[in-house]
């Protein structure tokens, strides 16, 4: 039986090469639609990967407290923007002593700057560095990790140390490549800093480096960044995922309480799930995928009609090598398993270049785009299975007709 199927392999690539031009143009045809589909499969991968990894820094069982904006109506129909108050660091400290739901812990932040310049001995930045003011739980309700050094804890965040923590850039090509960080002095607009931790590396979010930036004890950083209308950032951890929707209606009532809304009121903040932005980001990612399939599928459909199309041509022009075989004893099981199996090498063949050249496009666009590229192994297993769907549906007609050819009919063909 194996050696029947490399026969048949032999005849296909055989045949393929007497009329090469037509198969190199049907094996062009078919590559086109896997490439299409295996690229916008590969982009869309790394679009839930880099989506994921952006909103990862929420941590699990996470929400945050932020401002927003709205759509509201005014008087005459008109929409509206209504401009959502920021939340000041009273309210937001306000809301951090009597918010005692349990198992759960609360942080508060905000972004000091996103353009310092931080100097270290005779070195420094360029003024890209975002520098965040935080306390002792801000890392792990973001689900952020140290790979060097420590966390802040109580004593650092109360009595105002001056301490810091900073991206894994400062590290791998920053200031301190080559040497060891920990008990290192930066200098922060004139304040000096002992680094006291490194982050694990997050990469680039649509261009934006998660790896460039310091983090310092919040009331250090209200006091060198003093500017108006600061807008700080609530985060809450719940340690039980059971009690994740009782401490998100009981953190909503208390910011109400906060901002003293009454009962009618619409709330003028926002409350950031992190299961709600896993599930946003898998319908987005759906979305994509089925469209991948959708464009796919219609250039395979006119891939799997040409590529029935030279079989067809290819049956008639052998009519007559049909009937020597038939008349030599070859069943039409024969004849069909042969066809088929020409029919399935050209398709594999497309489906492999196809999948190649899927891989590098996306690749390049996901590199174009700043993107996290990942190998599309799901994509990759489609693909396959595609070209193998289109060389079965394609070959079968051709197969059959060529194994019903009456032998004597056959032999008498011009």
């Amino acid at each position: 039986m194996i050696g029947l199927f490399i026969e048949n392999i032999k005849i296909a690539l055989s045949a393929i090469r007497t009329q090469l031009l037509r198969t190199v143009l049907t094996v062009i045809i078919i590559a086109i639609g896997i490439t299409a589909l295996v690229g916008i499969l590969t982009v869309v991968a790394a679009i839930d990967n880099t989506l994921n990894s952006s909103f990862a820094s929420m941590g699990s069982n996470t929400f945050n407290i932020n401002q927003y904006e709205t759509k509201s109506r005014q008087r005459g129909g008109q929409e509206g923007e209504k401009i959502n108050p920021i939340i000041s660091y009273i309210e937001a400290k306000r809301f951090k002593e009597i918010y005692d739901y349990p198992f759960t812990q609360t942080s508060l932040s905000f972004v000091a700057t996103s353009n310092a310049e931080v100097k270290y001995d005779n070195q420094k930045t360029d003024p890209e560095i975002s520098v965040i003011g935080i306390d002792e739980f801000f890392l792990s309700n973001s689900g952020l990790e140290i790979t060097q050094g420590r966390n802040f804890n109580t004593f650092d965040i109360s009595n105002n140390i001056y301490s810091c923590i900073v991206g894994s850039d400062f590290v791998t090509k920053g200031l301190f490549k080559d040497i060891n960080p920990m008990g290192k002095i930066l200098s922060v607009r004139g304040a000096k800093f002992k680094v006291i931790g490194v982050l694990k590396e997050r990469g680039s979010t649509f261009g934006n480096s998660q790896d460039l930036r310091v983090m310092i004890p919040i009331q250090v950083a209200r006091s060198l960044f003093s500017a108006p209308n600061t807008n700080y950032s609530l985060s809450t951890m719940i340690e039980k995922s059971e009690l994740f929707d009782d401490a998100v209606d009981n953190a909503l009532n208390t910011m109400r309480k906060v901002r003293k809304l009454n009962p009618v009121e619409e709330n003028n903040f926002a409350i950031s799930r992190s299961d709600d932005l896993i599930n946003r980001i898998a319908s987005i990612t759906d979305v994509l995928s089925i469209s991948a399939w959708v464009m796919g599928i219609i250039t395979i459909l006119g891939s799997s009609i040409a590529l029935m199309n030279i079989m067809v041509v290819s049956v008639t022009e052998r009519t007559r090598e049909i009937g020597v075989r038939k008349a030599l004893g070859a069943k039409k099981s024969t004849i069909a398993f042969q066809f088929f199996i020409e029919t399935l090498t050209i398709g594999q063949l497309g489906g492999v270049i196809g999948i190649i050249f899927g891989i590098v496009v996306g690749y390049l666009i996901c590199l174009a785009a700043d993107w996290d590229f990942v190998i599309p192994w799901q994509a990759i297993f489609a693909a396959f299975i595609t070209s193998f769907i289109v060389a079965l549906v394609s070959g079968l007609y051709p197969a059959i007709k060529a194994s019903k050819l009456d032998p004597i009919e056959a032999l008498r063909y011009e």
